[in-house]
């Protein structure tokens, strides 16, 4: 008998735990010992922290990265009749914020080359009603920004980053979060600066948006029982705020480790022969990709699934159905079509592990059971052929 084959998987939450388990229990205790469990120091101290990493003036700390789109919006006003334009092809809460608020997304398709905005067909979307622009920087790169920024400063329109996906990625030097009129980002634990259940962030250069925000987060209310907005609940746990606080100091090291993964992926891609079969993710000029996912596209990505489920290798599919394509949007009057760049992404691509504790040999036993694959299917169609012939 053989050797078993590697398994792998899509994430490995222990692998980053087990190195810092005892200094995450500690800051947990800290807070059970404080019995201060809702917003308070441990929050306020993340806040810095993190505006500081980032390079951003003004960091509020949320329940999640669902609930920091929502509170970027309602702070900037989007409410019935409005319009926002977005993307087709990104995860549910970039749309459903939007639709929460009573307003109407806006669609665009998307590069297919990056899966992100197509700039040049968000300036076509606009109209007298558009009141936001909510471009995704998808998988952890950033959308290209300069033709939205600039559409959006010729008509006064905000526009809110969906960074959820992006920590620590760059455009143009700046970074992500820091160049519309605010960024949302998210904590879920499979991002790249994970908590341990729910929470986000928002971010913002601008001090009087900021005040708006930490206000909505707490029902509008300050002092205690005077409102003077609607909000709602969007406070972050302390848990979460020190369990992010001893993860933060190491966001760079494990960004760079996904990095040099990705670069390691496409050595071994090329030197497997499967350039011409597999499309790898790109980094255009001036970007920088945080990779939380890695996203190949693959025209038969729905048999190479199943092979890499049978070999023992994780992957997913993000997203298999694009937004004009739900249910619950159906009366949007979008139709499939409308989108073909969006459709094909969401027919054809499949992420892979990146995550930072990937080792060399398990790169090696994912790109070899795709090119196992790969040779399968030659020699089925070769034998096919020969069998016509």
């Amino acid at each position: 008998m053989g050797e078993p084959k590697m398994r792998v998987p899509l994430l490995d939450l222990q692998a980053q735990y087990r190195p810092l388990r005892e200094e995450i229990l500690a800051a947990i205790a800290r807070v059970c010992d404080s019995q201060q469990f809702i917003l308070g120091s441990e929050v306020a101290a993340l806040e810095d922290e993190l505006a500081r990493l980032l390079g951003i003036e003004h960091a509020v700390a949320v329940s999640s990265g669902t609930d920091a789109l929502l509170v970027a919006l309602m702070a900037l006003g989007v409410g019935p009749g409005d319009e926002v334009v977005t993307s087709p092809y990104s995860f549910f809460a970039t749309v459903g914020s939007i639709v929460r608020l009573g307003a109407r997304p806006v669609l665009v398709d998307i590069d297919p080359a990056t899966f992100n905005l197509n700039g040049a067909e968000v300036v076509k979307s606009i109209t007298s009603r558009t009141r936001a622009i909510v471009p995704v920087h998808l998988f952890g790169l950033c959308a290209d920004l300069d033709p939205i920024l600039e559409a959006a400063r010729a008509r006064s329109l905000g526009v809110v980053e969906d960074a959820a996906q992006a920590i620590g990625a760059t455009y143009k030097s700046r970074p992500a979060g820091g160049i519309g009129r605010v960024g949302c980002f998210s904590f879920y634990p499979t991002k790249n600066l994970a908590a341990f259940g729910e929470a986000g962030l928002l971010t913002t250069n601008d001090g009087a948006l900021a005040e708006k925000v930490r206000l909505l987060r707490t029902h509008g209310m300050s002092p205690k029982y005077h409102h003077h907005l609607v909000g709602g609940n969007f406070r972050m746990d302390a848990i979460q705020a020190a369990v992010l606080r001893v993860k933060a100091p190491h966001l760079l090291s494990w960004t760079e480790g996904r990095r040099s993964n990705a670069r390691r992926y496409a050595r071994l891609f090329r030197d497997a022969g499967l350039d011409d079969r597999v499309t790898l993710p790109i980094e255009p000029p001036e970007r920088r990709h945080v990779f939380n996912q890695y996203v190949i596209r693959v025209p038969e990505r729905d048999r190479l699934k199943r092979h890499l489920d049978a070999q023992g290798i994780g992957n997913e599919i993000y997203y298999p159905v694009p937004f004009h394509e739900q249910a619950c949007f159906a009366d949007l009057g979008y139709r499939r079509g409308d989108f073909p760049d969006a459709e094909r992404a969401a027919r054809e691509t499949l992420a892979l592990p990146i995550y930072s504790e990937l080792t060399g040999e398990q790169q090696q036993a994912v790109v070899s059971a795709i090119a196992e694959f790969f040779h399968e299917r030659t020699t089925s169609v070769g034998s096919i052929k020969r069998v016509v012939v």
